[in-house]
């Protein structure tokens, strides 16, 4: 529904049928699996300083499991969203968050963004749907699981 990722942090926003697993679980299963991709990436480009700095993150207690790096921080933040209006909100300030950081004058020239479908209507390098969009669709159905 909207994204920004910006070089130490993301924000989404996003929308999930009906699912018997909490937030908490479906955040953690994401890093997880993004984390094991960027690994793999950072062994291909051999970027082994990098690596063992983020090996060096890993606590006592998950070494012990066999944990070989920490690539995100343990926590999030996380708001629901139960109207248009906070969702607007919400889009916009991830929209403007690399314009205040300096990385792009206008919002929908950031690459890494979902701006660029928001205010032009042309789909990003990841595609999106609005929360507009979102808004007419009954996340309930079978088929959208």
């Amino acid at each position: 529904m909207g994204y920004v990722i910006m070089p130490n942090h993301i924000h989404i926003l996003i929308a999930f049928s009906t699912s018997k697993k909490t937030i908490n679980n479906i955040i953690g299963e994401g890093k997880r699996f993004l984390a094991y991709e960027i690994i793999r990436v950072l062994f291909l480009k051999n970027e082994h300083a990098l690596l063992e700095k983020l090996s060096k993150e890993v606590r006592p207690s998950k070494k012990k499991i066999n944990k070989k790096h920490q690539v995100f921080e343990r926590s999030f933040d996380w708001k629901e969203c139960y109207s248009i209006k906070f969702m607007k909100q919400k889009v916009n300030y991830i929209h403007l968050n690399p314009c205040k950081k300096g990385l792009a004058k206008l919002p929908e020239d950031y690459l890494h963004s979902s701006a660029k479908y928001y205010f032009t209507g042309v789909q990003g390098i990841y595609p999106v749907i609005t929360y507009m969009e979102l808004q007419d669709i009954d996340l309930t159905k079978p088929e959208l699981k």
